[in-house]
């Protein structure tokens, strides 16, 4: 009976210490803190405190200062450049004759465009064809002279009508109607000629242009300006033709700021090879201007949250400072340009997104 006792006794003694031991070591662990720990700042900024176990698992970075690749990107619009169009104009009272082109019509230098009839070109052909056959008098210098001197202003008039050299030394005798010739290859752009109409000097009859080399007008920000230099080589891509590069340069920078826009308007010289870009195109513009140095950090060391960026900063062991950054404009890929909130040398946690959930979960928000 004692024995039994006893046993019972020593039984109950071990169901009690396991059952304190048990009920202990849950407590424990219900205690324990989870990583990380928030700590809010006055400023507006938190800390991440974690254990150092977990901290040992987060990737880090040095933000560092680099040399960038100088792109400036903008917008524009194809268009001519007007050094290489043409307006043919009438310089005599008259009416056309014969129609030999069209709108959009691609002609060559010297093609015949145009039949004029006028009778101002009759009378100039009458002086060219009578000082041509005026014979020089035997042994007179003077004589020889001023034949030459009436043929040379008999033909200048005549290239003062518009006639072209090839044209006026086929001259055999005065007639009211002429030929006009394209002045350059090109395209009809322009064209306000019909048969029948009746034409005074200064009339536009033809706007011929080339689309060899094009222009790009683009707008640049005023606080980029002072990047931009006449000569800098760029690249252009247009809608219509999303996967090939037109090459170029900027030609021209306008003296000029919109004061609305605080825009200043350049010109991009290019390139038209298969005369593929057309007037009035859209293109997008990377101008190459000079390489600078800026802060840059893995795009992954960055969270957007709310409307802000932030990045996690190494403040002490195992903790982080949660802290607003401001970005600006990055063409390479994977990175992000920090323009304030960082500084070089400073460790920073590449896996933002997993920091910024676990900094909301401690806050009993979802992320």
């Amino acid at each position: 009976m004692k024995r039994l006792k006893i046993f019972a006794f020593v039984g109950m003694t071990a169901l009690f210490a396991a059952f304190f031991t048990t009920g202990c070591h849950r407590k424990s662990e219900e205690d324990a803190p989870s990583s990380p720990q928030l700590i809010e700042k006055g400023d507006g900024h938190s800390l991440l405190v974690f254990t150092p176990e977990d901290y040992s698992v987060l990737e880090s970075t040095i933000v560092k200062k680099i040399e960038l690749p100088g792109v400036l990107e903008t917008t524009g619009q194809v268009t001519f450049d007007d050094r290489l169009v043409r307006t043919i104009t009438s310089r005599v009272q008259g009416r056309i004759e014969g129609v030999r082109v069209s709108l959009w019509d691609t002609v060559e230098a010297g093609q015949p465009i145009l039949v004029l009839y006028s009778p101002d070109f009759m009378s100039a052909q009458e002086e060219y064809v009578q000082a041509q056959s005026k014979p020089a008098v035997q042994g007179s210098t003077s004589y020889a002279e001023m034949s030459a001197w009436m043929l040379n202003a008999a033909k200048r008039k005549l290239e003062l009508l518009g006639m072209q050299d090839s044209d006026i030394v086929s001259i055999s005798s005065a007639t009211p109607t002429i030929v006009m010739r394209a002045p350059i290859d090109g395209t009809i752009l322009q064209n306000q000629s019909m048969v029948g109409q009746n034409i005074n000097p200064g009339d536009t009859l033809y706007q011929v242009g080339k689309l060899d080399k094009v222009w790009i007008t683009a707008d640049v920000y005023e606080i980029d300006m002072a990047k931009v230099k006449v000569g800098q080589r760029l690249e252009a891509v247009t809608d219509a033709y999303p996967d090939e590069v037109f090459d170029g340069v900027v030609s021209r920078i306008s003296p000029s700021i919109d004061a609305n826009l605080h825009t200043a308007q350049i010109k991009c010289e290019l390139d038209n090879p298969g005369l593929k870009l057309k007037p009035q195109m859209l293109a997008k513009v990377r101008i190459f201007v000079h390489p600078e140095a800026a802060l840059a950090v893995p795009q992954r060391a960055v969270a957007f949250d709310g409307n802000a960026y932030y990045a996690f900063v190494e403040t002490a062991a195992n903790t982080v400072e949660r802290r607003k950054v401001e970005i600006t404009s990055w063409n390479e890929e994977n990175y992000t340009r920090i323009s304030s909130g960082l500084k070089p040398g400073e460790k920073i946690i590449t896996e933002s997104l997993k920091v910024n959930a676990l900094y909301h979960g401690t806050r009993g928000e979802s992320y």
